[in-house]
């Protein structure tokens, strides 16, 4: 899946650019497979940002110092070529050793790649998230080793809370009541800031249906129009007809939301780790917090997003070599600098409890065991995905509950 048609993706938490940054191609150095001198690793990687590459030299310099016998030619492409660049090698048979990227099930399926468990030590493999290992699964194997994390949270703005009287929610009787008190502050502060415009309409749908204890589906069938899902959906409509939310909820972006939540204009609001930089940025003084989000019951929950890495099985000679780097790249001296360089989370326990005293991450790391994913395995899922960010915000203006959700319902069944 393409990072720029991923809304909610890793693409909007770095806040980087993608242009591409093409590294030497494959094809330099001798390759004797494992048990011989001169082992070579193609690794082929995207652009998250302009240092990158810089970012995955320096891993490769300590990896290749540790294990001189086995030298990573590195390739960097923007998120634009790389599907075009890897379905080009994998035809071609000049399939990278190493590769990172978001979907995975394909390679699975024709059984082009290495099962985690195959190219990971044990204590590699279980420093893994279980949440994250059990979204990298095919059929309950892993294949995609879990790379790069992101995870949602609620900002809180602290002053508006205090000033309506608020209490910071757990529950959605809570976020409704508290936001209605903020909202009641008038002078055009919103309690709530619900975004169901068509930005990222599939991310706010995430945050209320699956905090009613619904879903999306699986891998095997999309499922929208459920009834625990409609107790998600019946409430997002209270809120925004009791007056918690800003006003057009059902056309609002994300983006431009969360710029007014920044400016102190929104009480609460979902948002991600890279948001605590753009309040450091254009206002350092907001008094603000960050929370779990609020559900039904008040069970944990996040709305997680991940990209992996992956091993192809190629000619199945470089095995102890792949898992060499691996077993390398995810100790926490080397993996918690790369993913602070690049600004992710880790989808290690490992890398979680390094960076346990960042304040600003603490709350998203905390959530991280719990983080539930979009069924991006379904093929069906991208249809899914745009008829959520074209339906949803019906929502908000009349539409039934029931209405909203059997019409998505219906377009991911007609494909």
């Amino acid at each position: 899946m393409r990072h720029t048609r991923r809304a909610s993706g890793i693409i909007a938490i770095t806040l980087a650019t993608t242009t591409g940054l093409t590294a030497c191609g494959f094809g330099g150095g001798t390759d004797e497979g494992d048990g011989g001198e001169g082992t070579t690793l193609d690794l082929l990687v995207p652009s998250y940002s302009d240092a990158t590459q810089a970012n995955w030299e320096g891993v490769i310099a300590g990896f290749e110092e540790a294990n001189p016998e086995i030298t990573v030619n590195l390739e960097v492409e923007s998120w634009d070529n790389l599907e075009s660049v890897i379905a080009t090698k994998i035809q071609g048979g000049q399939a990278p050793d190493i590769y990172n990227g978001g979907p995975f099930a394909g390679f699975a399926a024709d059984e082009l790649l290495y099962p985690v468990e195959d190219v990971t030590s044990d204590a590699t493999y279980a420093d893994f998230q279980e949440s994250f290992l059990s979204n990298a699964e095919v059929d309950g194997v892993a294949y995609g080793l879990p790379f790069i994390a992101s995870a949602r949270a609620l900002f809180v703005n602290d002053a508006l809370l205090a000033q309506a009287g608020a209490e910071v929610p757990t529950t959605w009787d809570g976020l409704l009541e508290s936001a209605k008190k903020v909202s009641a502050l008038g002078g055009g502060i919103a309690g709530y800031g619900m975004p169901l415009g068509s930005e990222e309409a599939q991310a706010e749908a995430a945050v209320w249906l699956w905090g009613g204890g619904g879903s999306f589906g699986d891998a095997d069938a999309i499922t929208i129009d459920t009834p625990e899902n409609l107790a998600g959906a019946e409430f997002i409509q209270k809120m925004v007809t009791e007056g918690a939310t800003q006003a057009d909820a059902g056309s609002t972006d994300r983006s431009p939301l969360m710029d007014i939540f920044i400016q102190g204009q929104i009480g609460m609001q979902v948002g991600l780790p890279p948001t605590v930089g753009q309040i450091e940025e254009n206002n350092p003084e907001l008094e603000y917090s960050i929370h779990p989000i609020p559900t039904q019951d008040g069970s944990p929950f996040t709305l997680g997003v991940a990209d992996h890495l992956m091993a192809f099985e190629n000619d199945g000679d470089k095995q102890e070599a792949i898992t060499a780097f691996f077993d390398y790249f995810y100790t926490s001296d080397v993996y918690v600098p790369w993913v602070q360089a690049e600004g992710f989370l880790p989808t290690t326990k490992s890398g979680a409890e390094v960076l346990g005293d960042e304040e600003s991450l603490a709350p998203f790391l905390a959530v991280l065991p719990d983080a539930q994913f979009y069924p991006s395995t379904n093929p069906s899922w991208s249809t899914a995905d745009s008829a959520f960010k074209a339906l949803f915000g019906q929502l908000a203006t009349g539409k039934t509950a029931a209405d909203v959700l059997t019409e998505i319902q219906s377009q991911v069944d007609a494909g």
